[in-house]
């Protein structure tokens, strides 16, 4: 039986877990997640953990945080003032916003802390600074 390698175009169904067991993502059930192995699509560790799979095999991969999102970078957050937003924007705690950096390039943040004056927003991925646990079944190699 083929095993999946650098290159395949693979289907996978998922469930993505903390190490507490809180679930934080995983695939429909019917459209499955694919992605070429090899195609930094998604995260090292993912990729890595599909290498060598046949169709239909089932495995549980840890990810340690370096082949996941990283490490909390805590230079990341920071804090902006209030008045910089625009006044029919209705900001929440959790909140993610999209902006422009001035190379550019956008920037995804979370709003995690606000009041009259300031706006505390997190660069970070949400799940930086966490191991990660895959539930994975490989579907097809196309």
């Amino acid at each position: 039986m083929p095993e999946a390698k650098e290159g395949d175009s693979v289907k996978v169904q998922y469930v993505g877990k903390l190490e507490d067991g809180t679930i934080f993502d995983s695939s429909a059930s019917d459209s499955p997640l694919e992605f070429t192995i090899g195609g930094n699509k998604v995260i090292p560790g993912f990729n890595n953990g599909v290498l060598g799979m046949a169709v239909g095999e089932s495995k549980t991969v840890h990810i340690p945080v370096d082949q996941a999102y990283g490490p909390y970078q805590p230079d990341g957050a920071f804090e902006i003032a209030r008045s910089e937003f625009p006044n029919d924007i209705p900001l929440e705690i959790g909140m993610r916003l999209e902006g422009n950096q001035q190379s550019g390039k956008t920037l995804e943040v979370t709003i995690t802390e606000l009041n009259s004056e300031t706006v505390k927003l997190d660069a970070n991925h949400p799940l930086a600074g966490k191991d990660l646990i895959f539930d994975i079944t490989l579907v097809e190699i196309g």
